[in-house]
C-alpha cells in the first residue's frame, strides 16, 4: 500500500471521478460530500473518512475509497430490493383488482399477464441483490400465474427458476419448494423437463443433504419421465445410479435387476456393446454379496446371453474369486483383486463390494477355526 501511494502520490477514487488528496480537493468536505446523492449518504461518507483517518492517516483516502464502494455496493442491492418489493407489491395490487367482479369483466386476464410479468421482473432483481428466497417465491408466484392462465411450459420455467434460486438460498428449502409444485400437472407432456428437475433434486440429496433413500426416489422419478419420452439412454443413466446406491446400501436385488436390465439392453446396441460387460460384471458383483452359488449361476447365464462377456477380463476375474472363495483362500482372492487393479483401476464401488466378499471368507475361516 506504501509503494503504491509513494509512486502515484495519495489519491481516492468517488463515484468514478479519481482526484488529488492535496489542496481544498483533499479537504474532507470534498472527499465525503463531492458526490452525495442525499444529506444521509453524505453523512455517512464523512463518518467512514473520519474513522478510515483517525486508523491510518497515510491510508486515510485509500481505506475511505474501499469503504466507500462496499457501502455504494450495499446501497444499490438496497435499491435493487426496494425496486423489487415496490414489483412484487404492484403485481399484488393487480391481481387483487382482477379478481373484483368488475376487474374480471373489465380487462382481468391482461392484469394477470401484467403480475405475471412483474413477478419475473421483481425475481430478477431479487437475483441481482442475491436475495435468492425472496427470488424464488417470486418466480414460484409467477409460475402459478401460468398455470392459471394454462401456460404451462412457461410455468415449468418459472418453477425451475425459482427451484434454482431456492437451491442457492437453503437447499432443504428448495428441496420442500420443489417437492410441493405439482410438476405433474404442470408439466403434462413435457416429460424431459420434470425429469431434470428431478434430476436436480436428486444431485441435492445426494451431495448436500445426503439423504440417500430421497435421492434413489427421485433418480426413480426422473428415469421414469424419461421413459414416457422413450429417451431409455437417459433413464438407464439414472436408473445406474439407483443401482449404484442400492447396493451401497446393500439392496441388491434391486441392483441386480437394474444392471442386468441396463446390461440387455446394452449389448443389443452397437454403440453401447463394450459397456455391458462391465453392468454384468457389477451384477454378479450384488450376487456374490448374497450368496456365492448366486454369482457363480449368474456369470454363466451371462457368459450364455453375451458370449463376449466371457473373454472380458470382468469375467476372469470373477471366475478366479469363486475358485479363491471355494478354497477358502484370502490370498489368492488378494493377489486375483492386485492383478485386475494394476491394468483397470478401480473404483470406490467396486472397491467396496470387493471388501465385502473378501470380509465373507475370512468371517467363514475364522467359523471353521
Amino acid at each position: 500500500m506504501k509503494a503504491l501511494l509513494s509512486k502515484h502520490g495519495p489519491q481516492h477514487v468517488s463515484c468514478g471521478i479519481v482526484s488529488s488528496s492535496r489542496g481544498a480537493r483533499g479537504s474532507p468536505n470534498a472527499y465525503t460530500n463531492g458526490c452525495a446523492s442525499s444529506p444521509r449518504e453524505a453523512a455517512i461518507r464523512q463518518c467512514l473518512y473520519h474513522l478510515c483517518k483517525a486508523r491510518n492517516a497515510e491510508g486515510a483516502q485509500v481505506q475511505f475509497s474501499l469503504c466507500l464502494l462496499a457501502v455504494t455496493r450495499n446501497m444499490d442491492n438496497s435499491g435493487k430490493e426496494k425496486e423489487a418489493m415496490a414489483l412484487v407489491a404492484e403485481a399484488d395490487k393487480k391481481m387483487k383488482s382482477s379478481q373484483s367482479f368488475f376487474g374480471a369483466m373489465f380487462g382481468g386476464s391482461s392484469k394477470t399477464e401484467e403480475a405475471c410479468d412483474m413477478y419475473v421482473r421483481a425475481a430478477n432483481m431479487y437475483k441481482m441483490a442475491k436475495n435468492w428466497c425472496a427470488a424464488g417465491n417470486a418466480f414460484s408466484q409467477a409460475a402459478h400465474l401460468h398455470l392459471q392462465m394454462q401456460s404451462k411450459h412457461d410455468a415449468a420455467t418459472n418453477f425451475i427458476d425459482a427451484g434454482n434460486a431456492f437451491k442457492k438460498a437453503d437447499p432443504q428449502d428448495m428441496c420442500l419448494k420443489s417437492e410441493s409444485a405439482d410438476l405433474t400437472r404442470v408439466v403434462q407432456g413435457r416429460f424431459t423437463i420434470a425429469a431434470k428437475h428431478h434430476i436436480t433434486i436428486a444431485e441435492i440429496y445426494e451431495t448436500e443433504m445426503v439423504d440417500i433413500d430421497k435421492a434413489i426416489a427421485h433418480y426413480e422419478q426422473a428415469a421414469d419421465y424419461y421413459k414416457g419420452e422413450e429417451s431409455t439412454s437417459s433413464a438407464n443413466k439414472c436408473l445406474l445410479k439407483v443401482a449404484t446406491y442400492a447396493a451401497q446400501l446393500e439392496q441388491y436385488p434391486k441392483a441386480i435387476e437394474i444392471y442386468e436390465q441396463v446390461g440387455t439392453h446394452a449389448m443389443d446396441s452397437t454403440l453401447l456393446k463394450y459397456s455391458a460387460k462391465d453392468h454384468f460384471f457389477k451384477a454378479a458383483l450384488c450376487h456374490f454379496c448374497v450368496d456365492m452359488l448366486n454369482a457363480k449361476l449368474a456369470v454363466q447365464k451371462y457368459e450364455e446371453m453375451f458370449p463376449v462377456f466371457s473373454d472380458a477380463r470382468e469375467c476372469k476375474l470373477l471366475k478366479k474369486l469363486l475358485d479363491a472363495y471355494e478354497e477358502q483362500n484370502v490370498e489368492a482372492y488378494t493377489d486375483s483383486v492386485k492383478e485386475f487393479d494394476t491394468i483397470s483401476r478401480l473404483d470406490q464401488w467396486l472397491t467396496t463390494m470387493l471388501l465385502r466378499i473378501k470380509k465373507t471368507i475370512q468371517d467363514d475361516e475364522s467359523d471353521l477355526r
